[in-house]
Formats: structure tokens, C-alpha cells, sequence
């Protein structure tokens, strides 16, 4: 059984979790055009090496990083995404709602 380390839940079987995307920098909503938002989006680098990456643990909702290398499937370490970002981006609709 292969074991993923949740920052908030501890060691947990990798079934309970959803992968979520490499980490990239996202371009400010507003400023950048439909092209480069859909890369942001739907595109990955797929880099050989260490990457860092989105997970999620399913019970609990909770994201976090992880640092994973993709020749090797070794996950190097995982932490809060709190270690990474500071505030939070909401929605460009969000003062509409």
C-alpha cells in the first residue's frame, strides 16, 4: 500500500487523496488574455524531476503541496500550502455575489 504524509492528516493510504495539478504561477485574472488563462488552467509543464504539486486529502477537503519526483514517484515532502501563500485570491465576481 502506497502511503501519502497530509500535512493535517497524517500518513493515509494514496486512495484517499485527488491530485490536483502542478503548482504554477497563476497570471492576474483581469490582466491576462483567454489564451493564457486556459494555459494556467489546463496545461501542466510535465517536467522530469522534482516538481511541486497540488493534492487533496478527500475526508477532510484539505489541499496542500507536495514535492514529487516524476522519474521516481518519490514524494520528497509535503506541507500547507500556508508555507507557499500568504492571501487569498477571490474570485474577480466575488464583490457581486
Amino acid at each position: 500500500m502506497k502511503l501519502l504524509n497530509c500535512p493535517l492528516n497524517g500518513p493515509r493510504n494514496i486512495a484517499e487523496f485527488s491530485y490536483g495539478g502542478e503548482l504554477h504561477t497563476m497570471p492576474n485574472p483581469t490582466m491576462c488574455d483567454s489564451r493564457e488563462w486556459a494555459e494556467y488552467v489546463f496545461f501542466d509543464r510535465n517536467e522530469a524531476g522534482v516538481v511541486t504539486e497540488w493534492w487533496m486529502h478527500n475526508a477532510s477537503a484539505y489541499w496542500f503541496l507536495a514535492e514529487r519526483n516524476t522519474i521516481t514517484d518519490e514524494v520528497v515532502r509535503t506541507f500547507p500550502a500556508s508555507e507557499m501563500f500568504t492571501e487569498r485570491v477571490d474570485s474577480i465576481n466575488a464583490d457581486k455575489a
